[in-house]
């Protein structure tokens, strides 16, 4: 049989070197990837310590992609960070200087709050109850 997973999501950042500096130095993502392809173009990825899949920095180069920087969600949390020491993390992002929306707030699945990177993307950083819980509205079909 197969096994397929998912390897990396495409963020559109409006440089390879700022989308480095927040993911790597800032949120301490790995850099997984930094290759040369020409042409100014590059195969960036980041990700969590430790995770399969990553985000694929992807430098806009047309207005219409420097128009989506920030805004490939349509203003929604579009991506989840997830965390086994909430406190620990939530404290060492703000004194990085990470620009949270919101205090910490107690939800039935676990602790989250929602920060933004510095393009604009909106990102939950959540804790959740017990490990493997899934977050709300996994299972549903819509």
């Amino acid at each position: 049989m197969t096994r397929s997973h998912l390897h990396a999501v495409a963020l559109v950042v409006p440089g390879y070197d700022a989308g480095i500096a927040f993911y790597v130095d800032v949120l301490g993502f790995d850099l997984k990837c930094d290759e040369d392809l020409g042409g100014g173009k590059r195969w960036v990825i980041v990700g969590p310590k430790g995770a399969e899949t990553g985000l694929l920095l992807a430098r806009a180069v047309t207005p219409e992609q420097s128009a989506a920087v920030g805004r490939q969600t349509g203003g929604r949390v579009g991506f989840f960070l997830h965390t086994d020491e909430f406190s620990s993390e939530h404290r060492r992002l703000v004194e990085a200087g990470v620009d949270f929306e919101e205090t910490p707030r107690h939800e039935p699945y676990g602790t989250v709050a929602v920060f933004r990177d510095p393009f604009g993307n909106r990102w939950d950083l959540l804790q959740l109850l017990e490990q493997g819980l899934p977050h709300p509205g996994a299972g549903k079909i819509f």
